[in-house]
């Protein structure tokens, strides 16, 4: 996927949201229970009932990494149905890899390759060659690391301005067609001088309804003229409700989340 693609989607929509799928198996609904697949069908009935407030789906391979193969199975029936069914849509492998050399590139093969991901999310500590063999992939997009909404980012990230660095030598390796920076909504103020380093670069952001994000400090501080954004939900999204109405919730939860950022964001 392009970045002309990507804010086509954007101005088409009006919308910048970023649904990660983070199915946690102990909390999924009982209906699904006996299920063969619960996970894929959870994100499949999520997916359907998103789809036209969101421009991304994020899902969050740990959910899945850990009930190995079978597990495994359904992200790749997640992604796959995705791209069938709305092809349209950004699929970011939330991944966090950081390797070098032939492993990094591995990596890149199983999410580019194997699995039709538009990008997957890097931790750049091991410098440029953790994230080149990404890059080596046309259409397809790096998302490094930055600011994490996380509280203990403060033990490294924000130590005499780490996050400022990473942003600032990372884009040396990439272009604001291959590449963006997370950035989360947990600290707004920062995300003004993340955009001060990177003004044309896309930003994920983590962090808006569960962890206390809000979507108006969000465009105050980090949107640029054409917005430059994703801004992600999970759990406030696809936990709205336990019930059998599950994906209706889903969808109220997003559509909110969508009318907030084409008041606050698209429409400024």
């Amino acid at each position: 996927m392009t970045a002309n693609q990507l804010y086509g989607q954007i101005k088409e929509k009006q919308s910048c949201l970023c649904v990660g799928l983070d199915p946690d198996l102990d909390r999924l609904p009982a209906a699904l229970d006996g299920e063969k697949y619960p996970l894929f069908i959870f994100n499949r009935e999520i997916i359907d009932a998103t789809a036209q407030f969101a421009v991304c789906y994020k899902p969050n391979t740990a959910f899945y990494e850990c009930y190995g193969a079978w597990g495994w199975e359904q992200l790749e029936m997640t992604v796959g149905y995705i791209k069938e069914q709305y092809p349209e849509m950004m699929v970011i492998a939330d991944a966090k890899r950081g390797d070098i050399g032939n492993t990094a590139g591995h990596y890149a093969k199983a999410f580019f390759e194997n699995m039709p991901c538009d990008a997957v999310t890097l931790a750049p500590y091991m410098g440029r060659d953790s994230v080149e063999p990404f890059l080596a992939y046309k259409d397809k997009w790096a998302v490094v690391l930055g600011l994490t909404s996380n509280a203990s980012a403060a033990d490294f990230e924000m130590q005499d301005d780490l996050y400022k660095k990473v942003i600032s030598t990372a884009m040396q390796w990439g272009t604001p067609d291959n590449m963006m920076f997370v950035a989360g909504a947990t600290r707004p103020q920062m995300l003004a001088d993340i955009r001060a380093i990177c003004p044309d670069h896309f930003l994920l952001v983590p962090g808006v309804g569960a962890q206390g994000g809000s979507v108006e400090q969000v465009a105050k501080y980090g949107a640029n003229s054409r917005c430059g954004l994703l801004i992600n939900s999970s759990r406030g999204i696809i936990y709205a409700s336990s019930g059998s109405d599950f994906a209706d919730a889903a969808a109220a939860a997003a559509a909110s989340l969508k009318s907030q950022m084409e008041e606050k964001i698209i429409a400024r």
